[in-house]
């Protein structure tokens, strides 16, 4: 699986992107999905992920303000992410697992598949 991350941007505090990220390979539908960022000289950190079949969970930094949603029919996964704070500033990253193990979803090991990842820039 080869994943393209995109829509990031430089965007005012309170304001909303939608980040997109566009999976290649079979059986996409088949995969787990997640949402990490890194900040400069901060680790990747969960931001939010959802299972192949529905489920999703969100870090508790952003619950309430973003929405992980997927279209397997495009092999696109989304991030909506609404009332944006400077502390969201990072670059953002896509990622795939096959597992289904949902306590697993928040850990960077989990995933062996990731995208390039995009720049989100909050002002003040």
């Amino acid at each position: 699986v080869q994943l393209q991350a995109s829509g990031g941007g430089l965007v005012q505090a309170g304001g909303s992107l939608r980040l997109s990220c566009a999976a290649s390979g079979r059986a996409f539908s088949d995969y787990s999905v997640g949402w990490f960022r890194q900040a400069p000289g901060k680790e990747r950190e969960f931001v939010a992920a959802r299972r192949s079949f529905g489920s999703t969970v969100y870090a508790d930094s952003v619950k309430g303000r973003h929405t992980i949603s997927r279209d397997n029919a495009k092999n696109t996964v989304y991030l909506q992410m609404n009332g944006l704070k400077p502390e969201d500033t990072a670059v953002y990253y896509c990622a795939a697992t096959r597992t289904a193990i949902q306590s697993t979803l928040p850990t960077v090991s989990a995933y062996a598949y990731w995208g390039q990842g995009t720049q989100v820039t909050v002002s003040s």
